[in-house]
């Protein structure tokens, strides 16, 4: 027998003032698995994802968490849940343990303290107060106040905005921890390379909608391009134009953005000798040229025409 959805979303609007945060959207979370909410900053990632932990109350259209809704039962779901807001502000004078056991404290059954500090690699930390750790540190204490329930449905905003590499890497070990023991988890994110790293399926969200809708490889698969060329040129050659790139062999689209080309290609090999011959009969030589296989932030350019970072 098929488990229900873990979320189920329908037509989900939301405005505020005069800005429409999420604007007709649609989405269903499967049962066990860790679904991507990917976009820019201002995309509705985060009213959409406070919407469903009912946080925020939408102006249209129908939230269904674990089976139920909010106004069916709010108090059981929010046994149900774990939640990691995009800033958690916890108590700097509280001991990472007392901080543990305090959010422990709020759920009528729930994973033991010492083994969710172990969990989130903070034994050592045990009696240091919350206002003395790094941002790494906070961070793997806000999961472990989102997990210490043992949650069925797991929210997690952000999770990572504003940490060093490394402490990055650590709490994607952690969600791919928590993922394999069956729980289901929704992340917003604006890192392609953490969704692709830790999400089965993703949506694609731009001005409140969504966009696209599938797994990374899937939709990394729609572009129909393995890499990705970027390159400027120098000379006083002729200028190049997007219809003669894309007719270069092994050339799917072209793209300038102020003297900065971005070639999708079918196959490397092909489409870099068709792109120097084109330059040496214009009379340009390369200047910059840089290669990379295909991304989800290209399938968001190639949706919107905009980089994730500029949107």
């Amino acid at each position: 027998m098929t488990a229900p959805p873990a979320l189920r979303v329908s037509g989900l609007r939301k405005s505020w003032a005069d800005v429409v945060a999420v604007d007709g959207l649609d989405l269903t979370v499967n049962a066990g698995e860790c679904f991507g909410l990917l976009g820019p900053n201002g995309a509705g990632k985060t009213t959409t994802i406070e919407i469903c932990e009912g946080l925020t109350t939408p102006d249209s259209g129908t939230v269904e968490v674990l089976g139920t809704t909010w106004a069916h039962d709010e108090r059981g779901l929010r046994e149900r849940l774990g939640i990691q807001l995009q800033e958690t502000q916890l108590a700097e004078k509280l001991t990472v343990g007392e901080t543990v056991r305090l959010f422990r404290s709020f759920y009528s059954r729930g994973r033991d303290i010492a083994d969710v500090i172990d969990i989130v690699q903070l034994g050592e930390k045990v009696d240091a107060r919350v206002g003395k750790l790094s941002g790494g540190q906070k961070q793997r204490l806000a999961l472990a106040c989102a997990i210490v329930g043992d949650p069925e449905l797991l929210f997690l905003d952000e999770p990572t905005t504003g940490l060093d590499p490394q402490s990055r890497r650590q709490l994607w070990d952690l969600i791919v921890e928590l993922r394999a023991s069956g729980r289901s988890i929704v992340l917003t994110t604006h890192y392609m390379d953490e969704a692709e790293k830790l999400c089965d399926r993703v949506a694609i969200v731009d001005h409140g909608k969504v966009i696209a809708l599938g797994s990374p490889r899937e939709l990394i698969a729609s572009l129909g391009a393995e890499h990705v060329v970027e390159f400027t040129a120098e000379g006083s050659g002729g200028p190049l134009d997007a219809d003669t790139l894309r007719s270069l062999d092994g050339v799917k689209a072209a793209r300038d953005a102020g003297g900065r080309w971005t070639l999708e290609v079918t196959e490397l090999a092909r489409a870099m000798p068709a792109l120097l011959g084109d330059l040496q009969r214009r009379g340009l030589r390369l200047g910059e040229l840089a290669t990379h296989s295909a991304t989800l932030e290209d399938v968001f350019v190639s949706l919107t025409g905009r980089q994730l970072r500029d949107a």
